[in-house]
């Protein structure tokens, strides 16, 4: 076999092969290509827009590269053409300049519609406050039926899988332990604002998307026309655990909302914390290991041990061993220059007295105190 008979075979088999491993992508990501299916009339607007847009842009690219290499083909030097020697011609500049002017305002006009419809939030029938943090969702159901109703929602996605431990499950980092509850066919209208850095609220189903900026309030809506699980993620890039803080929308019936708020009212009702109850030990414990897995364990590891270099142990650390006024401050405030938020306006007296009588009493830390509500209330003034 001569080396280039050995060069063909080599490059055949090299495309082959690339051939093949472009498919099998294609196949896997198939589902990638294109938008999700729209559930309100404004996401079919935006995905008819969007093709619309595709299919000129499309119309131009085939015309000016079809233009530029049929010229390279057609006038090559190997044919005996020579290049043409001229300063300016004032009809072609016109026509490259008044043609792709007249292309952008025909794209402009539908594209401004659409933009003005995704901007009108006026006379909603709900209207529910989204919060971001370091790295959860807070909502407050603020006008309409539910009103009233508040709860955080946390990725549930296990950390085995995160961590390759596990097969990923369907939802993967797409799960959460408690989701957005709205009727269909009713408008939402969605307040974003954040409480440490700049978050974004969007499910693409539902084509919305509104950034969450600490110390302002903005907003988007929809209005959803299908019943269905609609889920999203924060897209603006917030931190370490950016990409584990996901958004999860039930679109259900009129009636089956009105029996999710009935129960969400009761919930509320039966699980509301006392501030001012004094609580043993074994019950501050019990509640503090369930808020520390929740809203800790992803820096802090479920051992205490944290992450060399990256996020301090708390098993056998100063602070957690040392007065507790200095530990409930930190946890309330945060610490400047790190990674800790300040969860004081995220946890309740209850969870924050509960996760730092845990701290002080798992693996190594054997202080024997536990926290009460009280302390954390004094920690606040």
């Amino acid at each position: 076999m001569t080396p280039k008979t050995r060069w063909f075979r080599k490059s055949g088999l090299t495309v082959i092969a690339l051939a093949f491993s472009l498919y099998a992508g294609l196949s896997q990501a198939a589902y990638e290509v294109n938008f999700q299916t729209p559930a309100t009339q404004l996401g079919r607007d935006v995905y008819d827009l969007h093709m619309w847009m595709m299919y000129v842009i499309t119309v131009v690219f085939i015309a000016v590269f079809g233009m530029m290499f049929y010229s390279i083909f057609a006038h090559r030097k190997s044919r005996g053409h020579k290049a043409a020697q001229f300063h300016d011609n004032v009809a072609v500049e016109i026509a490259w300049t008044i043609i792709p002017l007249l292309i952008l305002v025909v794209m402009a006009i539908p594209a401004t519609k659409t933009i003005l419809k995704m901007r009108d939030t006026t006379n909603p029938d709900i209207t529910i406050k989204a919060t971001g943090y370091q790295w959860k969702w807070g909502y407050d159901y603020l006008k309409g039926e539910g009103a009233g109703i508040s709860f955080k929602s946390n990725l549930t996605t296990p950390q085995d899988q995160i961590r390759n431990k596990a097969p990923k499950g369907e939802n993967y980092l797409l799960e959460v332990d408690n989701v957005v509850v709205v009727p269909i066919g009713k408008k939402i209208r969605i307040l974003t604002t954040a409480n440490d850095v700049i978050h974004s609220w969007a499910v693409p189903a539902l084509a919305v998307k509104q950034d969450a900026i600490p110390g302002f309030v903005r907003d988007t809506s929809f209005r959803a026309d299908r019943e269905g699980v609609y889920r999203g993620q924060c897209s603006e890039l917030c931190g370490k655990d950016h990409g584990f803080m996901p958004i999860v929308v039930h679109v259900v019936s009129a009636g089956k909302y009105t029996q999710w708020v009935d129960d969400q009212k009761k919930l509320m009702a039966a699980t509301a914390d006392d501030p001012t109850k004094t609580y043993t030990a074994e019950e501050m414990k019990a509640r503090g290991e369930k808020v520390y897995a929740t809203n800790c364990a992803a820096c802090h590891q479920a051992t205490g041990k944290g992450i060399p270099g990256t996020f301090p142990a708390l098993d056998g650390d100063k602070t957690v061993l040392g007065p507790k006024e200095a530990q409930i401050n930190i946890v309330l405030n945060g610490r400047p220059g790190t990674a800790m938020a300040n969860f004081g306006k995220q946890l309740n007296d209850v969870e924050i007295a509960a996760v730092i009588t845990y701290t002080r009493n798992a693996w190594g830390n054997k202080t024997g105190e536990t926290i009460q509500p009280a302390d954390v209330t004094a920690g606040r003034k």
